[in-house]
């Protein structure tokens, strides 16, 4: 067997047809026909059948396992290249959630400058969430991500290096700006603007109402802390955020949470496992610990 079988096998388990995968690859339906068969004599299984009834292809048990594991190896193999393409560029495919980088980033720069590292740096931005599928992908080599749990993954290394508090950030013109911390079921009648799907807030945000057992009234979402903040300073709802990213600012009074269990928002160091450093990113995730002090 061998790599060109594998994608053969994998668009046929995805088309089902002949005719069709033979067209995707540019090449004769006989090839792919020759190609399964191979398969199937070498591992002794029966990786499709015909259904007469239908003149459906199926994919039989033992094609759906390998397909599995056919899926697995194809991905890995696009990690690989991904991987070995950027060893002699020497730059660091480094992902950045936006709080993060706006509010810890500032703090380690000086030292990755002195450091040599800044210009290695290719920085790439998106939410907690997302970053994570980019790290497995071997879209990025490296990453800062925020989690409410610790990361486990067998395909991971995650490294936590801080840990910090979500808070209630309202209008000074809000009647809770008068106190200093609020139950969160207090706030059951308020209009909340959140951070989207892609940042690990809104996972936490939806464990402290559910929690609290209420249906929050959420009347936006976005991407954009700096779009929240100026919703908050004009009383038009109020939110949920880490304390990181709500250092003291005029117009928003920020509250602490009483309850006693509430998530807490986790800061981690994330590369693959199966990723060999280089001295560079090594270099960075001994810096990034060690300097990143708010």
């Amino acid at each position: 067997m061998n790599i060109k079988e594998f994608h053969y096998f994998h668009e046929l388990v995805k088309y089902k047809n002949f005719s069709q995968v033979a067209s995707f690859f540019n090449v004769s339906q006989p090839t792919i026909t020759m190609a399964i068969k191979r398969l199937e004599t070498e591992l002794e299984v029966k990786l499709f059948v015909r259904d007469r009834s239908h003149k459906q292809l199926v994919v039989t048990p033992s094609g759906e396992q390998l397909d599995r594991h056919v899926t697995q190896i194809l991905n890995e193999l696009d990690v690989m290249k991904k991987e070995l393409s950027r060893i002699s560029s020497e730059k660091i495919l480094f992902g950045l959630p936006p709080i993060i980088g706006t509010y810890y980033f500032p703090h380690v720069a000086p030292e990755l400058l002195r450091a040599g590292l800044i210009d290695k740096l290719d920085i790439f931005e998106s939410g907690s969430n997302e970053m994570l599928t980019y790290i497995l992908d071997g879209t990025l080599d490296l990453a800062l991500i925020g989690s409410i749990t610790p990361i486990v993954d067998a395909k991971l290394d995650a490294k936590i290096f801080d840990r910090t508090h979500f808070k209630i950030a309202v209008s000074e013109n809000h009647p809770l700006a008068k106190r200093n911390s609020v139950d969160f079921k207090e706030l059951a009648r308020e209009k909340f603007i959140i951070l989207d799907d892609r940042f690990i807030h809104s996972i936490a945000f939806s464990k402290m109402c559910h929690a609290n057992q209420f249906r929050p009234q959420i009347i936006h979402r976005s991407n954009d802390v700096h779009i929240l903040k100026a919703m908050i300073k004009e009383n038009m709802g109020i939110s949920f955020l880490t304390e990181l990213a709500l250092p003291p600012e005029p117009g928003i009074k920020v509250l602490d949470i009483a309850d006693d269990n509430q998530p807490e928002f986790l800061l981690s160091i994330v590369y693959r496992h199966s990723h060999v450093l280089t001295k560079l990113q090594q270099r960075l995730i001994e810096i990034l610990p060690q300097k990143i002090n708010l």
